[in-house]
């Protein structure tokens, strides 16, 4: 099976020394690349800026930005069967790029997405949509196995099972990172399946290897001729 896999937050640089991201350390889809790898599988791994080594037999891709990633991915996922979207995608990013540091003094020219208010004492900054990657992605699902994360504070059931349906996805994985030992900077997660048909599945505190194995594991049941 030809699995690609994302991982890790994007960065949208609002000037050369500043950006908007998330907690995400890339920890979970680089498991999820590793295992796949180790169970005999081909891996490509789609990697925002994260301080992890590269898993073994794995060819990695690295991108910054969400428009990076989306271009990333459509170049790579034709021969594949599968997509696992782990990464953490910023939903905003600035509305243009300063060539230049930011200064409390004084805005550059080209700074438009930064604007002063009148007194000086504030600031405003003005943010743009990134696309949808999974929705942008949909018009070449194909026979493909589309996986999507759904990190929530609040009514996970019902968000995963909404962007199920909504993005015409095989699977969220859906946690609450508010609990403890679940989502951001730690080593394990507290996940649940939902998928289209059946009753949600919930997975005990697990480590990350162990979530990825799980991953992996319906993907060789589902993925068709595996």
């Amino acid at each position: 099976m030809k699995i690609l896999v994302t991982a890790g937050p994007t960065r949208e640089f609002l000037d050369p020394v500043r950006f908007l991201t998330n907690r995400s350390t890339g920890r979970m889809g680089y498991a999820v690349a590793a295992r796949a790898a180790a169970r005999g599988h081909e891996v490509v791994l789609v990697s925002g800026p994260v301080s992890l080594t590269p898993p073994e037999g794995v060819r990695v891709r690295r991108i910054v930005s969400a428009l990076d990633l989306l271009e990333a991915v459509r170049d790579e996922l034709s021969p594949c069967d599968a997509l696992v979207m782990t990464a953490a995608v910023a939903d905003w990013r600035p509305a243009s790029i300063a060539t230049a540091k930011l200064k409390k003094r004084g805005v550059p020219d080209d700074a438009a997405a930064f604007v002063r208010a009148a007194d000086g004492a504030s600031a405003t900054l003005r943010l743009v949509p990134n696309p949808d990657i999974l929705s942008e992605l949909r018009s070449l699902k194909g026979r493909r196995i589309f996986v999507g994360f759904a990190a929530e504070t609040d009514h996970v059931l019902e968000e995963a099972s909404a962007k199920l349906h909504r993005k015409g996805l095989d699977l969220v994985v859906a946690n609450d990172v508010t609990r403890p030992g679940a989502g951001f900077e730690v080593e394990t997660n507290i996940v649940t399946f939902v998928a289209p048909g059946a009753a949600p599945e919930p997975l005990p505190l697990l480590s990350k290897d162990e979530v990825a194995d799980r991953i992996v594991e319906w993907l060789e049941r589902t993925v068709p001729g595996n």
